[in-house]
């Protein structure tokens, strides 16, 4: 059995100076001081940044989040648990499973009674990375499709980007076939910051173009050098992102690190810069 992590390791000294980068979205971490501020009931974290730690009893791991200030989590997996066991765990510590990351390729139903078991709002579809357009345009009428049927089950389906959705494939981005060709009002855009940052492209101007249908952040910074960085350690403005977004509301301000480096420590760094930044 993995050992419990301990609370204390989220207590470490940290620091790392912000950089200016010369890509869209990105300037002196955390510039803009506005008086705006994310709501505490919007925070969120996914769980990916912690599968390290979880290992075959995830209590302590959920527990620790519970005592930094979380009550929102995004699932990727339930970790060896059925999603009835997993969501009395959640109850345990008073967080919940807003969201969840899953694929659409396999049994619906299946996929909507384990969403409904973890009372999940989102149903997020994580990873899709196709050779042609032809097959992106097949994959976006599943997509379509399958969000018909969370609709009548009370669910939102949505996508989220990595960088590759916005690089040019036979003409065409596949970011623009998504938006392109499923529903406004029943697919919304789950928008990884890192990820858009890295594409080259500014998140705001995404956010702009798809109103309203932005419903959550992955908020994950990054270093110069382009690998991932606690929030607030790295170069990407978030400030001037989530200004540039406020006049349409995002329901989740969700924290990730792909490779952090202390869980503990980015889950604690993030939820109290996204508690403290103003914009």
């Amino acid at each position: 059995m993995t050992q419990s992590p301990s609370r204390r390791a989220v207590l470490g000294a940290l620091g790392a100076a912000a950089a200016v980068a010369a890509l869209p979205g990105v300037a002196a971490a955390g510039t803009g001081r506005h008086g705006l501020r994310v709501p505490r009931e919007s925070i969120s974290i996914q769980l990916y940044t912690l599968r390290g730690i979880m290992g075959d009893n995830p209590a302590p791991v959920l527990e620790s989040l519970a005592d930094i200030g979380y009550r929102k989590v995004e699932l990727a997996g339930t970790y060896g648990r059925t999603a009835e066991e997993f969501a009395k765990i959640l109850r345990r510590y008073r967080l919940s499973a807003t969201s969840t990351h899953v694929g659409i390729d396999g049994d619906l139903n299946k996929v909507i009674a384990d969403a409904k078991a973890l009372r999940n709002d989102y149903v997020v579809v994580p990873y899709v990375n196709l050779p042609t357009i032809a097959e992106w345009t097949a994959f976006t009428q599943r997509l379509d499709a399958a969000s018909k049927v969370f609709r009548k089950a009370g669910l939102k389906l949505g996508y989220h980007n990595h960088a590759h959705e916005f690089a040019l494939l036979e003409g065409k981005r596949p970011y623009d076939v998504i938006t392109r060709g499923t529903s406004r009002r029943d697919v919304h855009l789950e928008v990884d910051l890192y990820w858009a940052v890295t594409a080259g492209v500014d998140p705001v101007t995404v956010f702009r173009d798809n109103i309203p249908r932005v419903r959550q952040f992955h908020v994950k910074d990054r270093n110069p050098d382009g690998s991932f960085a606690d929030l607030g350690k790295g170069t990407i403005d978030f400030a001037r992102i989530f200004r540039g977004t406020w006049n349409c509301h995002v329901d989740e301000y969700i924290v990730e690190n792909d490779q952090p480096v202390d869980a503990l420590v980015t889950a604690e760094v993030g939820y109290k810069y996204l508690r403290d930044i103003k914009f």
